[in-house]
């Protein structure tokens, strides 16, 4: 493992997910060729439910630290916090897009200028892991690797659509102990979960994000160049409007995942969700192998 992920072990505390009181609904979806999957709140419990930059809140201390940790004392961290959002929001404008995504690395270097501090790349890289560390602890959701590995075992491509980061990857070997892909081929090299390298689709390589279906659609050409159709992959994700809603439009069969009561979101109150319904609900990653037939 490199520093980066060094760091994400040393400030991930074992975080479990809370319970929702759902009820799984376990039809079987007979003829699936693959399974893809969101990350946060999915396959990572998220302490935040998402990933941090979704939501808002008090983080000065955060922002303090971390920045005592890349050796920049004596900060504001609730103005930096301040500078943060509003970075965000002037990149989400200036895209004039519906769904736009930032790359972070970019975000908090505009905010270093802003508070006059300059930090080589590699620094600002370990800047948004402590800070992200800090405000959005993460662990691996229970029965993630058996669940993995039986469906890798039943020769399933896997795959990813996820709002991420370019963190969210490295914390795969320090959390589980294994990297998601070792390679490019179909389930990737020994020593990794199996997920190939062809089919991770993330929204801050592409300045775009979910609810958009502009990355399922990525992925849905990927997968129908090695013969898979939308209707042979099951995505599985925690957000009814992000993740069942976009998906569902691109024709893949959809899982909504009902496991952790901090992501779980049924998004009752979208009136466009109104006739929108997952073909399955899972509250343990493991349901998902009963439901494929």
């Amino acid at each position: 493992m490199g520093p980066l992920q060094d760091r994400i072990a040393e400030l991930s505390p074992p975080i479990e997910p809370l319970p929702t009181g759902e009820t799984p609904r376990l039809d079987p979806i007979h003829g699936l060729r693959a399974v893809v999957f969101d990350i946060y709140g999915t396959l990572l419990v998220s302490g935040s439910g998402d990933i941090s930059l979704a939501s808002e809140g008090s983080r000065g201390g955060a922002a303090t630290e971390a920045l005592a940790a890349v050796g920049v004392a004596g900060c504001d961290g609730e103005r930096v916090v301040e500078l943060l959002h509003a970075a965000i929001l002037e990149a989400h404008r200036e895209a004039e897009m519906e769904s736009p995504e930032v790359e972070i690395r970019e975000i908090w270097g505009s905010v270093l200028e802003e508070i006059d501090v300059r930090l080589e790349p590699e620094r600002i890289e370990r800047l948004a892991v402590e800070y992200e560390c800090r405000v959005n602890p993460i662990g691996p959701m229970p029965e993630l690797g058996e669940t993995l590995e039986a469906l890798r075992g039943r020769d399933l491509r896997l795959g990813v659509v996820s709002n991420a980061q370019f963190f969210t990857p490295l914390a795969f070997e320090p959390l589980t102990g294994r990297p998601l892909t070792g390679g490019t081929g179909f389930n990737g090299e020994g020593g990794c979960w199996g997920f190939e390298a062809d089919l991770l689709v993330w929204s801050y390589e592409h300045l775009v994000a979910k609810p958009s279906t502009a990355l399922y659609e990525m992925l849905r050409d990927r997968l129908e160049a090695v013969g898979v159709g939308p209707a042979e992959t099951l995505y599985v994700g925690n957000d009814l409007r992000n993740d069942v809603w976009p998906a569902q439009l691109v024709g893949f069969k959809t899982a909504l995942f009902a496991g952790d009561g901090r992501s779980l979101r049924w998004r009752r109150d979208d009136e466009r969700l109104a006739a929108i319904a997952p073909d399955v609900v899972v509250t343990r990653l493991g349901q998902l192998l009963e439901i494929i037939g």
